[in-house]
């Protein structure tokens, strides 16, 4: 394995953004990663004062993304970033991933991946002619207990699956925030920024991607209906639907940020032929499994339970049962096996399995052509909508 550090590099993410500290912790976790450079705000003032505040080499402060690519790539292979991260609105991911990739940079980037569809398209054709890594930052993956969900459906011991039901409930845009100061509620709210969706390109991305990963099931169909319950605002901030997936599995998708009192309230059940699955957000650590003929287990992170657990979820925690796994070790489990994959790459040799478990331009592209499709089949008088790419 790799006998140094990768080298990141950020864009976005400056002072008082709240998702790129959350980035800058999780890429730490682990020891395997250290923030080098950055171009963390489109204003540069800003970018200067956010980049001194991380402490970061004043010569490897850049006002933009373009001096960054340009300033780094010219750089000695053993001072370069090996990768970057971009944390900037919807909007903003596109450009600079493409001219990362363009330059030889890795590529880690929030969600969704791009603006539109098309943008995710043409930046899937530039990583297979690069070869080059890109992780897209679906957190929900990274939990322990969703990867032992997801290893349990695939050893078969559910059975087929037959009902997929998952929801995410917020209450944080119950007012119009975007006009009361909330600078992450204005451009999740505005279509110029975040795109045509707003609740369901926002948290309806990580659902319906929950719902895939957990089952290993596609979504071929899908029936929707939004809404907009806050008066004044210009996207969707609450919505349903129905779901059809492969080998006839159906389910439902509620997400919803108009849900006043509720935190961050994810939550997914399986259901098999010999039983089901659930798990939520807010109760990390615990995967709870209701079989059809015998008593319901449940399964707790941490707690191997004399080898009973995958070495998917095993591998994915750091502390012993009992001690909290959350939000930010699961950010850092999706830093982690993106860094050991990068390593292997870079020292040649074969990264294990457990290691490439982590969200890629595929998923990316499924979530922007979840968007588009939700969209039209709510425009349709929520018609039944093949899900196409």
């Amino acid at each position: 394995m790799s006998n140094r550090k990768l080298r990141m590099g950020m864009i976005g993410g400056g002072k008082d953004a709240f998702i790129g500290a959350i980035h800058r912790i999780a890429a730490n976790m682990d020891g395997q990663i250290e923030l080098v450079c950055g171009a963390l705000s489109m204003h540069a003032d800003v970018a200067q004062e956010s980049g001194r505040m991380l402490f970061l080499d004043p010569e490897r402060i850049y006002n933009n993304y373009e001096d960054l690519f340009k300033a780094e790539a010219q750089m000695p292979a053993d001072k370069r970033m090996d990768f970057v991260t971009i944390v900037t609105p919807n909007f903003a991911h596109f450009a600079p991933a493409m001219l990362a990739l363009e330059n030889g940079f890795n590529v880690v980037v929030e969600k969704p991946v791009t603006f539109t569809l098309e943008e995710a398209q043409q930046l899937k054709q530039k990583v297979e002619e690069t070869g080059l890594l890109l992780l897209l930052t679906h957190t929900y993956a990274g939990y322990p207990m969703v990867k032992e969900a997801r290893q349990l459906i695939k050893s078969g011991a559910l059975g087929k699956v037959r009902k997929i039901h998952v929801e995410y409930i917020q209450g944080w845009l119950s007012r119009l925030s975007e006009r009361e100061g909330n600078a992450g509620a204005a451009w999740r709210t505005d279509p110029k920024k975040s795109g045509k969706s707003g609740c369901m390109g926002d948290i309806g991305t990580h659902a319906a991607h929950l719902a895939e990963y957990i089952s290993g099931l596609k979504i071929t169909q899908l029936n929707a209906s939004l809404n907009t319950v806050v008066e004044g605002r210009m996207l969707d901030d609450d919505g349903a639907v129905l779901l059809r997936f492969e080998e006839g599995a159906t389910g439902s998708l509620i997400a919803s940020q108009i849900a006043a009192g509720e935190e961050n309230a994810l939550k997914i059940r399986v259901y098999g032929e010999n039983g089901g699955l659930e798990w939520a957000q807010m109760e990390p650590n615990t995967l709870t499994i209701r079989w059809q003929d015998k008593p319901a287990e449940v399964l707790r992170a941490g707690s191997n339970y004399g080898g009973r657990l995958s070495s998917f979820a095993t591998s994915n925690c750091r502390t012993p049962g009992g001690h909290p796994k959350g939000y930010l070790e699961a950010f850092g489990n999706l830093y982690k096996n993106f860094a050991l994959t990068l390593s292997a790459k870079i020292e040649g040799v074969e990264p294990q399995e457990e290691w490439l478990d982590f969200p890629s331009i595929d998923d990316g592209i499924r979530g922007m052509a979840f968007i588009n499709n939700v969209v039209a089949s709510n425009e349709s008088n929520e018609k039944w909508t093949d899900y196409t790419i």
